[in-house]
């Protein structure tokens, strides 16, 4: 009987996952590639209904509401920066409150408004002003008002639903199996595989309803796609593994920062085992995570100083304060990801502005929308990410003794390396679109170059080369090198790089354009023949080379967590409890 219970034991996950009670699980019939599967399509759709709206925003704004190229290209970064803000919230409500199963479906339903009203806004004739005749008229309040409202609902929804969907599909796979745990390596890998096979579908098949069918068609069909992705999300919940709701981190963070404010005068001890923590059984019990304490931050231990009062904002654990360094160590590799994302702004910008000055004509009859130049980036994605981890990973296995080839801050860095090099190509090729328009005079005149769109497609090339390093090294790095119990926050941070960066690029077009236009001729005009993109770009150049020297300042300064597995005792392990775990940070 007591070999019976044994056996029984071995097969509930040992991380503390439960299915949405609150029970222990069973790892054969819970998680695992099986219930990724649901979170994986569900992401595919998903990504389909989002890059259905984004990719081509920048032409619907200039074409039927009749925006200006920077006021166009500003509203875009703003919302998508906005997109990628609202994330924070969403991991906060999913740590501290609903947990990340129910904060997704709560986005899911607001995100589907957002799209519903989009499509309202682009089918309905009131809700757009008519076309342009001799002059062009201006939107009206209420047909910005019902456009904009439903983009900025929809950043609502997904912040609900982007920094648990990953954190879901992550936390499938349970760490103290050494099976499971190195398919949660290659997790990331297909997940972003995921995202650009539902972007390559938007930047094609979607775009090219858009700009020859209509934008009814181009909205619905996304709106339809999104509602799939939900019904998927939704029939995958048998076979998903949940991780318990904590509590808010952010209320953890403050309260270990004003015990150690509280208690600055006081000696930190020499032994950490004189510092305040709990016993390891009592962390088994809740399913939560045990750290050991570290050097680093070191004024931070004097919230777990034991002497005087013993209340939450005055007395911390030394897990409680090892999160919080964490959380605080990552932030200066955050902030050096600000200006790689306002490169990748461009993609979806100016980028594709560029392409409308072009020859788009692919033989007589047909020709192609500007937006479907970034399916070159999604296509060089997605070969750069099956060939990184079928190949890359390991070849580099041998040499480097990583199970990750290299390390995630490396691979971030050979994205940034990528970026030079990319916007380097993008200045010089503007520089040539620039001369052969002026030689045509088309710099007074306007129209398009009589050169092909395709001039453009290394520059999307190298985008997608870019991305498979940078952005996939992002993510995995922040969802990584998060406590377990702040996996939502940590998701969040890289999503935060994306809003902080589209906002950037905001500022810094707004800015350029402001400041060359004082000094004679702007380099951003609504007539890009007649301006200097070429001179943004090689800005745009300078600025990731300075940004690179302090991502290799910051990496190297930064110390990876090292865990170390630990199962508790008997007793427990014979109640069918999930083992715990104690984590070491070097």
């Amino acid at each position: 009987m007591a070999e019976s219970l044994e056996t029984r034991q071995g097969e509930y996950a040992k991380d503390g996952s439960v299915d949405l009670r609150g029970n222990p699980v069973l790892r054969s019939k819970r998680g695992g590639w099986t219930a990724c599967s649901f979170v994986v399509v569900y992401e595919v759709f998903e990504r389909m209904a989002y890059y259905g709206i984004s990719s081509n925003l920048v032409i619907y704004l200039t074409k039927v509401l009749h925006q200006g190229t920077v006021t166009a290209s500003n509203n875009v970064t703003n919302w998508v920066g906005t997109v990628f803000l609202t994330p924070v919230l969403g991991a906060y409500i999913a740590d501290a409150h609903l947990g990340r199963y129910w904060t997704f479906v709560s986005g899911s339903a607001i995100y589907l408004v957002g799209m519903c009203l989009l499509t309202l806004a682009v089918s309905v004739p009131t809700f757009k002003p008519p076309p342009c005749r001799a002059t062009c008229e201006p939107a009206s309040t209420l047909q910005l008002c019902v456009f904009f409202g439903g983009l900025y609902i929809l950043a609502l929804g997904n912040g609900g639903t982007k920094p648990n969907i990953s954190t879901i599909g992550a936390g499938q796979f349970d760490e103290f199996d050494p099976k499971e745990r190195m398919h949660k390596l290659s997790f990331f890998n297909w997940w972003m595989f995921s995202i650009f096979l539902g972007t390559l579908f938007a930047n094609t098949f979607l775009i090219y309803l858009q700009d020859n069918v209509g934008w009814t068609v181009g909205y619905g069909i996304p709106t339809l796609g999104l509602i799939i992705s939900v019904i998927i999300f939704l029939a995958g919940t048998p076979f998903y593994r949940h991780k318990v709701s904590q509590g808010s981190p952010f209320t953890r963070m403050v309260r270990v920062m004003v015990a150690a404010v509280r208690k600055w005068k006081l000696p930190i001890p020499n032994d950490p085992k004189e510092l305040h923590e709990l016993d390891l059984e009592v962390y088994t019990r809740k399913g939560k995570f045990r750290i050991d304490s570290t050097n680093s931050i070191r004024f931070l231990n004097k919230a777990a100083v034991k002497g005087g009062s013993d209340t939450p904002w005055t007395l911390c654990s030394v897990t409680q304060v090892e999160e919080t360094k964490r959380i605080l160590r990552m932030l200066p590799i955050l902030t050096a990801m600000f200006i790689p994302c306002t490169v990748i702004a461009q993609t979806n910008t100016l980028f594709i502005k560029q392409g409308t000055t072009l020859n788009r004509h692919i033989g007589p009859h047909f020709q192609i929308p500007p937006a479907c130049l970034q399916a070159f980036v999604t296509i060089s994605m997605l070969v750069s990410v099956v060939l990184y981890d079928r190949y890359f990973v390991k070849a580099m296995k041998v040499w480097t003794k990583n199970p990750r080839g290299i390390t995630l801050l490396q691979r971030m860095g050979v994205g940034l390396v990528l970026q030079i090099i990319l916007m380097l190509v993008a200045s010089i090729t503007e520089k040539s679109r620039l001369s052969i328009a002026r030689s045509h005079g088309l710099d007074k005149t306007g129209g398009q170059v009589p050169v092909t769109i395709f001039i453009l497609i290394p520059q999307f090339v190298l985008m997608g080369m870019a991305d498979a390093f940078l952005i996939v090294g992002k993510i995995e790095f922040f969802y990584d090198q998060a406590p377990e119990s702040m996996k939502s926050l940590g998701t969040s941070y890289s999503l935060t790089a994306f809003g902080v960066g589209n906002f950037l690029s905001s500022f810094l077009l707004k800015l350029v354009s402001n400041i060359t236009s004082r000094h004679g001729k702007g380099w951003v005009l609504n007539n890009l023949n007649a301006s200097h993109l070429d001179y943004y770009y090689g800005f745009l150049t300078i600025l990731t080379v300075l940004n690179f020297m302090y991502f290799l300042y910051v990496s190297k300064i930064y110390s990876y967590k090292v865990e170390l597995f630990e199962s508790v005792d008997a007793s427990r392990e014979h109640q069918g409890a999930p083992y715990a775990q104690r984590e070491l940070c070097t």
